[in-house]
């Protein structure tokens, strides 16, 4: 008789747990190992684009915000679905421009008293200052594809109130404007989707009353990673780009810069927004609720 004795293998000892993610790879999206397979594009079918004026504000929005001094208070109240009233105070200083490097400031205050009309075809919006300013904004869908904007501003200053009209026609996959204002103003732009990803515009002018004229080119080009590349270049040389990047849920980072060699202004700047929030709208697309309220106040 004999005993045998068989020994098994032991196991292999765990992996190592994976490092902790530290700093912004918390927020950086996962690598992907496969490529998603590229897809068919119709190039008969192509988004319509964003208005040329659009690229304009949304540079002026990241290189010009609206910082203020002093105290600001801002109440918004709607009466039903479509009317609404809004205040506005501010008290603080204002700089005043002057030849030398210093910055000087003056003490100022007002109030300002708003009445706003929202319908899905008509937006009439109204603005009273106590210095006498009057502005006023009306837009009407004349047709599914045709638009009519008429901007206007009366001050008690002569030859400062203002007057804009402008035709807004959108196509499948373009969108053009034409604008008449006063002091001989003539203006027209047209832009263009060149993919679903990039669109392309140009803009000309002519200010009879000053004799000036001038030409812009603008493109806008946007991924499917919610990543926003925008630019634009005027006749006067200046350059701008704005860059916003969404690495997570919830967390965007941003580069923007302007160049102007003719002033020698330089500007840039970055940054980085963790936390979803939500931007305001502008008026002609706002609806409002029955009973709503929002109130903002700020101090500096």
């Amino acid at each position: 008789m004999g005993s045998s004795v068989s020994h098994a293998a032991a196991p292999p000892p765990p992996p190592p747990p994976p490092p902790a993610a530290v700093g912004l790879a918390v927020a950086l999206p996962p690598k992907q190992d496969e490529k998603a397979e590229p897809k068919n594009v119709d190039w008969l079918n192509l988004p319509c684009p964003v208005p040329f004026e659009e690229i304009q504000r949304e540079a002026l929005m990241s290189l010009k915000p609206e910082l203020f001094e002093g105290l600001k208070f801002d109440f918004t109240k709607g009466l039903n679905q479509r009317f609404s009233l809004s205040h506005s105070i501010f008290m603080g200083s204002m700089e005043v421009p002057s030849q030398s490097s210093d910055t000087f400031k003056v003490p100022t205050a007002h109030y300002e008293f708003g009445a706003n009309f929202l319908d899905p075809k008509l937006m009439l919006v109204g603005r009273v200052l106590t210095d006498g300013r009057l502005n006023a904004r009306v837009k009407c869908d004349l047709t599914d594809n045709l638009t009519l904007k008429i901007n206007a501003q009366l001050t008690n200053e002569p030859h400062f109130s203002q007057g804009m009209f402008n035709f807004d026609y959108k196509g499948t996959d373009y969108r053009t404007q034409f604008q008449i204002g006063n002091n001989a103003f003539y203006g027209a732009n047209y832009i263009q989707s060149i993919s679903p990803h990039l669109s392309l515009g140009t803009e000309i002018f002519w200010l009879g009353h000053q004799r000036k004229s001038g030409i812009g080119f603008a493109a806008r080009y946007n991924t499917d990673k919610i990543c926003r590349l925008r630019g634009k270049l005027d006749s006067n040389g200046v350059v701008a780009a704005f860059l916003e990047e969404r690495l997570n849920m919830g967390v965007n980072f941003i580069l923007s810069a302007e160049v102007d060699h003719r002033k020698k202004d330089y500007k840039f700047g970055f940054g980085l927004t963790v936390g979803e929030h939500n931007r305001e709208t502008k008026s002609s697309t706002s609806r409002w609720r029955g009973k709503e309220m929002s109130t903002k106040f700020h101090v500096n």
